[in-house]
Formats: C-alpha cells, sequence, structure tokens
C-alpha cells in the first residue's frame, strides 16, 4: 500500500533524494576511519568499532564500519600466504637471484625437483555450500576436517626444459638412504644421464643436504644448483603440484584410501589436443635454434623471443593502414624468417600470432578459415601472404 500511495501521491516508487536517516559519521570521520583500517590491516570490524568508540567516545555498529569501508573500495579480502623469511633469507635470495639473473639458455640445462605430499581429504578453502538461514548445522552443510595428519600421497617428481621424469611415490618418511635408494638411482641419475650438461636443482630438506647424498652426488659427478633457503616459491615445479592439487580436487570419484587416490587419472599427464593435432600433421619439426645471446633480453628464448621481436619490429607498421602497411609487415616478418630459420608450419603460426597482436583488424579480413587446416596444401606462408596484400587491395 505504501509503494501505491507513493505512486499515486508523487508518480514514483523510488524513495527521494536525500531522505532517511543521516550518516552518523562526516566525511572527515571516513577518512580518519580508513586510516584506522590502513594502519591495521588485519582488525576486524568489531575491532574498528572498539577503536572508534575509544577514539571519538561514538559508539558506531560494526555493519557501519564495514559500509563506510565498503564505500572507500575497502573491502574484506582472503590475505597472500608465504613462508616466514629473516633478513639473512631475504638477502639469499636477492643474492642468488642477482647470480643467476643473466641466464638465458643455461635454464635449458636445469632440471628441478622436489616432493610433495596431497592429503586424502583435503580442501583449501574454497568449497562453499548453499544453505537457508538456520540450516547451518546440517550434516550436508559440514565439512569434516581432521585435527591430525590424514592419510594421502607423497610424490617425487622432476621437470627440465623440454623433459620430465616418471612421478615416484613414496611410502613413509623419506630419509638420505631412501633418497638414494628409491629417487636418486632408479630416476634422478637416469634422467640426468640422458640429458648432456644437466644441472640437478633440489631444496635444502635434511635428506637432501646429508653427507651420504653429497657423496653419491660427487661420485656420480652430478652439478648442482645451489638453492636459497626456504625458497619453495622460486622453482617452477611448484606449479605443477599446483595443477595436480586442483585436478585431484576436480575428481568427482570418491576415494576411500591412498592408494584409490595413487590409481586416480589425475596424476596422469593431459594432452593439449590443439598440440597433439599438430604433431600428427606434422610429425618431424625441427627445433628453432637459441637466439644470439649478446642480442637477446632476458628470459626470451625460442619461438617466444621470435614472436615477442616481430610484434615489436611491426608496432609502426601498425599505425598505417591500407596495403602499404601490409606490405611493411610482409617485409618485416620476411626479414626475421631470414635471421631465424623455421619450418613452413611455424612461419604460418608466428606471422598469425603477430597479426592478431598488434592489428587484430587485419586478422579479421582475412578470415580465420583462409589458410586451412595446418598440414593441408592451401596452408603455406605464401599462400598468408599473398592472402594478406589481396585482401586489402581494394581498401
Amino acid at each position: 500500500m505504501r509503494v501505491w500511495k507513493q505512486w499515486t501521491d508523487e508518480c514514483r516508487t523510488t524513495r527521494k533524494s536525500g531522505s532517511g536517516p543521516r550518516n552518523v559519521t562526516s566525511a572527515r570521520d571516513d577518512r580518519h576511519l580508513v586510516r584506522m583500517a590502513r594502519t591495521d590491516r588485519t582488525a576486524s570490524s568489531r575491532q574498528l568499532a572498539a577503536l572508534w568508540s575509544i577514539a571519538t567516545g561514538v559508539s558506531l555498529c560494526a555493519s557501519s564500519i564495514r559500509r563506510r569501508l565498503l564505500q572507500c573500495g575497502l573491502r574484506a579480502r582472503t590475505p597472500l600466504y608465504r613462508i616466514p623469511l629473516t633478513h639473512d633469507h631475504r638477502r639469499l635470495r636477492l643474492q642468488w637471484a642477482n647470480q643467476h639473473r643473466d641466464w638465458r639458455a643455461d635454464w635449458q640445462h636445469v632440471v628441478f625437483s622436489d616432493e610433495s605430499r596431497f592429503n586424502l581429504w583435503y580442501h583449501d578453502g574454497r568449497i562453499r555450500v548453499r544453505r537457508y538461514a538456520g540450516e547451518r548445522h546440517l550434516p550436508e552443510c559440514i565439512i569434516e576436517r581432521h585435527s591430525g595428519r590424514t592419510p594421502g600421497v607423497m610424490v617425487w617428481g622432476a621437470i627440465a626444459y623440454h623433459r620430465r621424469s616418471q612421478l615416484l611415490r613414496i611410502v613413509g618418511n623419506l630419509n638420505s638412504n631412501r633418497y638414494i635408494r628409491e629417487v636418486l638411482q632408479p630416476e634422478a641419475v637416469p634422467f640426468l644421464q640422458s640429458l648432456p650438461g644437466a644441472v640437478f636443482q633440489q631444496d635444502n630438506a635434511r635428506p637432501h643436504t646429508a653427507r651420504i647424498v653429497k657423496s653419491f652426488f660427487a661420485a656420480q659427478q652430478v652439478q648442482l644448483l645451489p638453492w636459497p633457503a626456504c625458497s619453495p616459491d622460486m622453482s617452477p615445479i611448484e606449479h605443477v603440484w599446483d595443477v595436480i592439487g586442483r585436478r585431484l580436487a576436480r575428481d568427482p570419484r570418491p576415494v576411500a584410501s591412498a592408494d584409490e587416490l595413487w590409481n586416480t587419472q589425475s596424476w596422469r599427464p593431459k594432452k593439449n589436443k590443439r598440440m597433439a593435432s599438430k604433431q600428427e600433421v606434422e610429425p618431424e619439426i625441427p627445433a628453432v635454434p637459441v637466439q644470439n645471446p649478446e642480442i637477446a633480453p632476458p628470459g626470451l628464448e625460442g619461438l617466444g623471443y621470435i614472436v615477442q621481436t616481430m610484434r615489436a619490429a611491426m608496432k609502426p607498421a601498425a599505425s598505417f593502414d591500407g596495403k602499404t602497411a601490409v606490405i611493411i609487415f610482409l617485409e618485416k616478418l620476411d626479414s626475421h624468417f631470414t635471421l631465424y630459420p623455421v619450418h613452413e608450419f611455424q612461419k604460418v603460426t608466428l606471422a598469425t600470432t603477430a597479426l592478431k597482436g598488434q592489428a587484430m583488424n587485419w586478422f579479421k579480413c582475412i578470415g580465420k578459415n583462409l589458410l586451412g587446416k595446418p598440414g593441408s596444401p592451401t596452408c603455406t606462408y605464401e599462400n598468408f601472404k599473398n592472402s594478406l596484400v589481396k585482401a586489402f587491395t581494394y581498401l
């Protein structure tokens, strides 16, 4: 009835601007509240309300605190967790980074290794339940969390630039003798010997740094990469464990034991369907030679370096329109392919990638399916050049 009366009297259903109770805090008070929240980022709204009452003598509820902070753009979010680092830890990490900042092709010889444990009943705090008010204690809305150590699977693995080792399951606690007998001798050392000039990386766990392990590495002539303490985040193999953990979390089939967890398909590497189709069409594509270290910037190698240099070189051409810009673009492509010889199929891939990177309208004019599927007679670099020039002839 109130809405109908407001519509008949005022011809509107919304509340008049400026009506309602006034805010307890002024704009100056809101700025002071923001400073308090930024001083202690972890303070809850109730703690801020208590501090506000002490500082101003005016009581303010926690919900009002949250509304004011939301209006100012301060939203409570999950913090980023990290391991505690001392001053020496930070100094050694920075020293290690400065020593290896100029490495380029050297990283292709490094083999990163690590162990990781995946628990049987694990949740990362992202699980949510959909429930109505008052259903908090329903059995279907409760997730059990074990206070002790939960059963799980501990694995060891290693990755190189183009290869990966077998994933080994480690049952029980790992000591230095088991590390040599079950990891290094059967898998790690043969994997390193198959890679000429390989450098082995491992963290500073006690089984890895024992004297018996160091003697074993010296006898096998294994070159080790010095590694700073408390630096698991600096190893790229941590991303592998993250991918496996996400796959295990998405697996809809429940497991009741560690053996069932180990036998799931989530551990198996998944092949990229797009890359698999390319390999079926072109089974023998030669590798791209490593770029000249004198002119290559740090961190760019192989195809990625060629793509970035082509994108940077064609930026002046992207400001032009019509056929002239296309001709300039093709001339730059030819010059790069002369400097970096690649396969015919890779020429088309790199050319379309550079084209999409700087001038999407050019790629739309050609059409995504103009060249055909990879490996078809029409999917050639010359056909790409002719089609591109022809598409802009009548502009």
